[in-house]
This record gives structure tokens, C-alpha cells and sequence, in this order.
């Protein structure tokens, strides 16, 4: 049996698997953000992640399982934690959509000398560094989310590094000293599939997972989604369609438009060519809530949104709720409704935020497809897949065939298919996805909608550059402190 672990924005995920790489249980418990009155800031508290776990593997009756041969952990990245010499984490942690190290990316990019977003790890320990001294100096660690679990588990600190290219996207102990911190703070490097301890008396009596246990390094989301939807294939992408979006091509050859990210594959020799968005599902969470639904089901929601005509009645909204990432690389870019008349009401509107989210996937394709690189398939995982009303407006607007596998928990599958290959059930990680991954249901495109989505699309392009310093603008204005 394995045990599998996603850390999610919104939940924590964990799943039992036995040992053809099939779900036997899952359990899913609520994480949270912390409050935040600035738009740049994102932070999450580590002890919420351990004692969401806590509670998922009492769920899971992690504690009665005596043939659990392994624990393999993955997690949203890039969030960064401080970490203090007894295993603590020093306050709030920064998360993936944190955007307030602007300066320190551009520091650090200089140092690089390549493009650092401020979302990347880096610039977060270097915003530490130059804004909360003191933090940094008490900081024993800096760690990703996954390994902060994992250090909790096993009490080895470790960053897991799925292949050698990444390391300028997260570190490197020459560029760390030439910013002037500490490579000591900064945790050694492993692969996905290696050990990294075993649970401990401690962390058994405080979660309930049997001590002795094999800990294996796991790695981020987006890379377990990888194996976890079988997208080892040049051509085959995934979409991990959840709080965020990551549009991930498998690709034979690498990619230098600075406005995908080229990343390694875990898969030797093939790499993945990444776009983010940077709020998608969290941005029709945002619309239900502020529109005064917080209580309604999303299935009700979507019954609404198929009221409504393809093109929401020629509404537009632009999802950039907290900045935008891939392709726009723009920390300033905010989310607006553009074409708003008096036909247009909350229908029109819910609909006009799920077609956002397949216009953002389209303008990463699209990038895609202007290198040469095809998209022959999107095969999408995380909670928006079990929406066929979501499916099916992505593939309108994409043209692109979309494929939903059997298990939506593509981390959690992802992360077993790492620990079959840990411990030698098959020779590589694309041979257990492989094996472990089945496609359920295909959504493919409605001809009739392809030239007005297509229209529909320019216009969605047009709107973020026109608008694109006016949002700058905004960011420049002082926020004014509460009455």
C-alpha cells in the first residue's frame, strides 16, 4: 500500500493505493488562505497543512494499515517556508501566488540573467532577506510546502529537484551567495523517487501514520499531475484545472519564447513546456461568492451558466485576479468584465468567468502553436473536470479534444506511480504512468462555435492590452487604511 499526499491551495488531498497503482480510499480536507488586505500578498500557515494530514489519515485509518510500504508527498509550488532550527515554521508561509518580491525578481534575475517571476522561490527568501531581517536570520530552512511535510514526517530537510534544469527557477548556491544570504539555509537536493527517512515515534503519535515508513520525495503538483495523466508523450498536455490552471506540454524538443516556461520532464530526455494561469476555478469561487451565492452547489451554478449562449451574450471577463502569469508574466494585471450593458446580468456574467478561464488555456496554446509545437490533446484533471459543462467550453474554445481520466487526482495518482517506481515495480516513471493512468470520458470541439470563440478570442487579447497600464496604474495608487 502507498499513501499519497497533495498539499493543495484549498484542500489537502490523500489517497491509499494498493499495489497496481489503484485508489482504494480517499479522503480531501479544507486548507485555507490567510486574510490579506494587499493584492500581492498570498500566505498560507504550515500547521493548518499538518493538521489538515492529521485529519485525512484518521479518515483514511492510516494508523490500522500494517502492509503501508510507503509515504510519497507533493504540494503547490512555488511556496516557500521559513523554517527554524527545531523543525518550526516561522510564521505564514509565502504561496504560489505571492507577488510582492517585484524588485527582488528583478534582482535576482539580474543575477541569473534570465527572466524570475516573482512567484519563483528565489526572490521570496531574498524579499525575507531584505524586508524581514530578523525572520532570516532565525530561519534554519527555507523549504518548499511538499518537503515541509516531508521534513515533519521523516526530520530530514530536503528540496526536490525533478530534474537538473530547474534549478534556476529555484536555486543555485552561487547565485545565493552572490545575493549575499546563506546556501546553508537552503536544503540539499533530491530526486522524485528517492528515500527520504522514515516517519518518526513523533510524527505517529501526532498524525497517525505507522512509524518506520519509507518517506520518498514526491515533488511539485504540476510535475506528479505529469505522470498522474500519463503525459509523457510529446503532443499530450495536461490541464490542471483547480484553483489555478497549469497547461503542460510534453515535448521531444525545448522552447525559448520567455513567455512559457521551458522546464524539464521527469521523464529523461523530453521536456515540459509550462504556462500557468494564475486564477482560474479561484476566480468563479471569487464571482459565486461576491455575487451573493456563497451557499449555492456548483452544480446548480453551471445549470445557470447553460442558460446562458455560447459567448455570454458578448461578455468578456479577464481572470487576473491575482496578477497573471504565463504568457503575460505581469504582477500588476487585475481582473475586470469588459462589455457590460444593461441585457447583461449575473448569468451572463458566471458564464462569461468559465469562458475566461478557456480563453486564458487558449492564449498558452496559442503561444504554443506559434513555435511549432502542437497540442494534440488536453487531458484534464483536478476538480474542474468534473464539470462536462466546463469540459465542453474548454474544448469550444480551445479546439482542442479534451480527455478526463478515470482518477481526477492526478497528484495523488502522480505520486503513486513515483512510489511503484521507488520501489522497483517498474523500471520508469513513464512506464507506471503508463500502466496506472485510464481515460474515462473525450469531449471534442463544436464546429459551429469555432469562428465566433475565435473572434470572441482576439478581442479577449485586445482588451489586456489595452487595459494593460491602467492596471499598472491601479498598483501605483496607495491603498488608504479602513475608516
Amino acid at each position: 500500500m502507498i499513501l499519497a499526499v497533495d498539499v493543495g491551495t484549498t484542500s489537502l488531498k490523500a489517497g491509499v493505493f494498493g499495489p497496481e497503482g489503484l485508489p482504494v480510499s480517499r479522503a480531501e480536507v479544507p486548507v485555507h488562505l490567510s486574510d490579506r488586505e494587499d493584492p500581492l500578498h498570498h500566505e498560507a500557515d504550515p500547521n493548518n497543512w499538518l493538521g489538515a494530514l492529521g485529519l485525512a489519515a484518521a479518515q483514511l485509518e492510516v494508523s490500522r494499515l500494517r502492509d503501508l510500504e510507503a509515504v510519497v508527498i507533493s504540494g503547490n509550488g512555488p511556496t516557500l517556508v521559513p523554517v527554524g532550527a527545531g523543525g518550526q515554521p516561522l510564521g505564514f508561509a509565502m504561496t504560489w501566488m505571492d507577488r510582492r518580491g517585484v524588485e527582488e525578481a528583478t534582482l535576482v534575475g539580474e543575477a541569473t540573467g534570465r527572466y524570475v517571476d516573482p512567484t519563483f522561490y528565489l526572490p521570496k527568501a531574498y524579499w525575507i532577506y531584505r524586508h524581514r531581517r530578523s525572520l532570516y536570520e532565525r530561519a534554519r530552512w527555507f523549504m518548499t510546502c511538499p518537503e515541509f511535510v516531508a521534513f515533519y514526517l521523516s526530520g530530514t530537510a530536503v528540496t526536490v529537484l525533478p530534474g537538473e534544469g530547474f534549478k534556476p527557477y529555484m536555486w543555485t548556491e552561487e547565485v545565493v551567495r552572490r545575493l549575499g544570504m546563506e546556501p546553508a539555509k537552503f536544503p540539499p537536493f533530491v530526486r522524485p523517487g528517492e528515500r527520504i527517512g522514515r516517519v518518526r515515534r513523533k510524527s505517529e503519535e501526532v498524525l497517525g501514520i505507522p512509524a518506520g515508513v519509507p518517506v520518498y520525495a514526491g515533488g511539485p503538483d504540476f510535475i506528479m499531475t505529469l505522470l498522474g495523466t500519463a503525459s509523457v508523450i510529446p503532443g499530450r498536455a495536461c490541464d490542471r484545472a483547480g484553483t489555478s490552471e497549469g497547461i503542460n506540454l510534453c515535448s521531444s524538443r525545448p522552447l525559448e519564447d520567455p513567455r512559457l516556461l521551458c522546464l524539464p520532464h521527469p521523464v529523461e530526455g523530453l521536456h515540459n513546456i509550462s504556462g500557468i494561469v494564475s486564477t482560474s476555478g479561484k476566480a468563479l469561487e471569487w464571482f459565486k461568492n461576491s455575487s451573493g451565492r456563497r451557499g449555492l452547489d456548483y452544480e446548480s451554478l453551471f445549470e445557470e451558466v447553460c442558460e446562458v449562449p455560447a459567448g455570454a451574450r458578448g461578455l468578456l471577463f479577464l481572470p487576473y485576479l491575482a496578477g497573471e502569469r504565463s504568457p503575460l508574466w505581469d504582477p500588476y494585471a487585475r481582473g475586470c468584465f469588459v462589455g457590460l450593458t444593461m441585457n447583461h446580468g449575473r448569468k451572463e456574467m458566471t458564464r462569461a468567468v468559465v469562458e475566461a478561464v478557456g480563453f486564458a488555456i487558449r492564449d498558452v496554446i496559442e503561444v504554443m502553436g506559434e513555435n511549432a509545437l502542437a497540442v494534440e490533446e488536453l487531458r484534464v484533471t483536478g476538480g474542474q473536470a468534473r464539470s462536462p459543462v466546463w469540459n465542453q467550453v474548454k474544448a469550444d474554445i480551445t479546439g482542442k479534444r479534451i480527455l478526463v481520466p478515470e482518477s481526477l487526482d492526478s497528484e495523488l495518482l502522480g505520486d503513486a506511480c513515483v512510489g511503484l517506481y521507488a520501489m522497483g515495480r517498474h523500471h520508469s516513471l513513464a512506464e507506471a504512468a503508463e500502466r496506472v493512468v485510464r481515460i474515462r470520458k473525450t469531449y471534442t470541439p463544436t464546429p459551429r462555435l469555432a469562428a465566433m470563440y475565435g473572434s470572441l478570442f482576439e478581442l479577449y487579447r485586445q482588451s489586456y492590452r489595452g487595459l494593460k497600464e491602467v492596471f499598472a496604474g491601479l498598483a501605483r495608487i496607495p491603498m488608504q487604511e479602513e475608516p
